[in-house]
């Protein structure tokens, strides 16, 4: 588990801001992010692969069923489970398969998490992309989480482009494909971006979820 110093994150705000108008915003009002640490396990790796592309709600309502059927989530417990009691946990049949291949890939060392961090970036990313059932979003997650790349951004999340739409106004949020353009502008501190919309993000929904308890109080 691993994460930049608060300093490093401070000052890549700081350049963000100065960029762009929408992280500008997201920073006077959030402040400098906490980074999302995470350890890199087995078990951080099928958590990421269980909320793609579901709600987070669903998604931890999945993975909480999920360790308590297997107690720790492991290679070896995954491997020995029946298909059919991860999906009685609420995981789709795809997604039970990739937690299956991903065991077999850490059980076999084809998937070496330990020494990810000695690895160059794009040979971490790599390492990672081999696997079957971890893809581009997922592996750019692992390298944001566990191994603190500053740099490190999942493509396509659906959250941090509705965080970008809500920042400037926007009607429409923007395509993956022009949303991954934009972020080009944001290098080499995408990371750092990414934390600062997540942050924004939530703040805004807590805010928007504290308003509507007051409303219908009143």
């Amino acid at each position: 588990m691993s994460a930049p110093a608060k300093t490093e994150i401070a000052q890549a705000c700081a350049v963000l801001a100065a960029g762009d108008g929408g992280l500008s915003r997201a920073f006077e009002v959030c402040g400098t992010p906490t980074w999302r640490s995470k350890p890199l396990t087995y078990a951080t790796l099928v958590e990421l692969v269980t909320y793609q592309l579901i709600s987070t709600i669903a998604a931890a309502s999945i993975w909480g069923r999920i360790e308590a059927h297997l107690g720790e989530v492991t290679p070896d417990a995954v491997l020995q489970a029946p298909v059919e009691a991860l999906q009685a946990c609420g995981q789709s049949r795809p997604k039970v398969a990739h937690m299956k291949s991903i065991a077999q890939a850490v059980e076999t060392r084809a998937l070496d998490l330990a020494g990810l961090p000695d690895m160059p970036r794009v040979q971490a990313l790599q390492a990672l992309l081999k696997v079957k059932g971890i893809g581009p979003w997922t592996a750019e997650l692992v390298m944001l989480y566990g191994l603190g790349e500053i740099d490190a951004f999942p493509h396509g999340d659906v959250g941090l482009m509705e965080s970008y739409k809500r920042l400037t106004g926007a009607d429409v949020r923007l395509s993956g494909k022009a949303f991954s353009e934009l972020a080009e502008g944001w290098r080499p501190y995408r990371g750092v971006a990414a934390h600062l919309l997540w942050a924004w993000l939530n703040a805004e929904r807590a805010a928007e979820k504290q308003t509507g308890q007051t409303r219908k109080l009143s």
